[in-house]
């Protein structure tokens, strides 16, 4: 379908868009009494309004039952966690008995690379890419250097090649084979925070388990964004926070996905705590550790419902439409983003960027080549929510179960008004 860059087209591709009811389900802020254009899907989805709802039912059980809650409300929180697996593993690509929830991403990547970054003396290096997500950075370093080992030898970045702003599958590949017997865990970002490229996960996975490697990925940025088979691609683990794409709320929860090879294992490394240990015995308080069977062998202690509750509202939403549906919706939504920036750019003679590479999720990463942070800070005082990222990067991620393509049609026209004013 050719696009258009008029209202009345943004207008129809939203009359035929059958994901068009849930604009209404979410919460937006305003600007000077203004619904926002909401481009910070990939930072902090909004909130949607039926989590009020699932939220003041844990806030009246715990007013009306108190400790009881715990196996007398409707939803028992002592087992709380368990309704978020089946609709996760639908959106991540896994078996059910392979999805657990609890902590924060970090925390949890952190507890995961306790049971699959096990250096030796000749099998110790990691590979990550190139400025990979600080956090990640962080972590990387804290982990290689509580083990003995230099970052600077331990940790191999995998480089864009000069010139280019997207990585290569078969360079990825190709560094994985050159460290072979060295390489002890490969650890990626699924879709980069930077550019939005989302990595060939199958190919990496493959090639990482070739050579006798831990695979896993963090899923920050492609968890409800993107189509991903983490159980088929055969990867170790993986973990994603929830309040991105999938709208649970600011710092709230993390999803945890352990391949199925690696469950009901009792002599594999793991840091363990209670409610890692079976069901039927949990409250025996019995000396030995007994795992469950799947993995929830990995949570360490009960689950923080009020931060589970929201995540919940959301899978209901994600199993109501499903990922395909978003997924299409994405793909055309972007399309039509990239097309309104190309055709103002040609309208204003500036020159816009777009370093994101076909192989995206839900982003675009656009370069202001000759504009400046003040340009971002004019749209977000016009009702543009959305991103900054040094050194002269605005992301933009218009996420399909709320963004609009009108929103596309708009934000191109006050873009183009902060260009042609000046604003520098």
């Amino acid at each position: 379908m050719p696009f258009q860059n008029t209202l009345e087209f943004a207008r129809s591709l939203d009359e035929n868009d059958p994901l068009r009811k849930y604009r209404d389900e979410f919460h937006f802020p305003k600007v000077d009494g203004k619904q926002v254009i909401y481009f910070t899907g990939n930072s902090l989805g909004l909130q949607p309004k039926r989590t009020k709802k699932f939220v003041d039912e844990v806030m009246t059980d715990w007013e009306e039952l108190a400790v009881e809650g715990h196996f007398h409300s409707e939803k028992p929180w002592w087992d709380y966690h368990e309704r978020l697996a089946s609709p996760l593993a639908k959106v991540v690509g896994a078996k059910t008995k392979e999805i657990t929830v609890m902590n924060t991403l970090t925390v949890n990547l952190h507890l995961l690379m306790v049971s699959f970054y096990r250096p030796t003396l000749k099998r110790y290096k990691i590979i990550c890419e190139e400025k990979a997500f600080p956090s990640d950075q962080y972590m990387f370093q804290s982990q290689v250097k509580f083990h003995g080992f230099d970052p600077n030898d331990a940790l191999v970045e995998i480089k864009k090649r000069d010139g280019e702003n997207q990585w290569r599958t078969e360079d990825v590949i190709a560094k994985i084979n050159e460290i072979g017997e060295e390489l002890a865990l490969v650890l990626i970002g699924g879709v980069n925070y930077y550019t939005g490229q989302v990595f060939d996960m199958g190919a990496i996975t493959k090639a990482g388990k070739s050579v006798g490697a831990h695979v896993g990925w963090d899923l920050a940025h492609a968890a409800g964004n993107v189509e991903l088979k983490l159980h088929d691609w055969g990867a170790d683990f993986a973990a994603w926070c929830s309040y991105k794409y999938m709208n649970s709320g600011p710092g709230n929860a993390s999803g945890v996905f352990i391949n199925e090879r690696h469950l009901g294992k009792d002599d594999i490394p793991r840091f363990e705590g209670w409610w890692g240990t079976k069901k039927k015995t949990r409250f025996l308080m019995k000396p030995e550790f007994e795992p469950m069977e799947n993995a929830d062998a990995w949570q360490i202690s009960n689950a923080p419902i009020l931060s589970v509750a929201p995540y919940l509202a959301s899978l209901e939403m994600f199993e109501e439409v499903g990922m395909q549906a978003l997924i299409e919706k994405r793909k055309k939504i972007v399309s039509y983003l990239e097309f309104v920036l190309h055709e103002i750019d040609k309208e204003v003679e500036s020159t816009f960027e777009i370093i994101t590479p076909e192989d995206r999720g839900c982003q675009l990463s656009v370069f202001l080549h000759g504009q400046g942070r003040p340009l971002f800070d004019y749209l977000m005082k016009n009702g543009v929510i959305t991103d900054w990222r040094e050194p002269n990067v605005i992301r933009l991620a218009p996420a399909p179960f709320y963004c609009s393509f009108e929103d596309m049609y708009h934000f191109g026209q006050i873009l183009k008004k902060g260009i042609l004013e000046g604003v520098s």
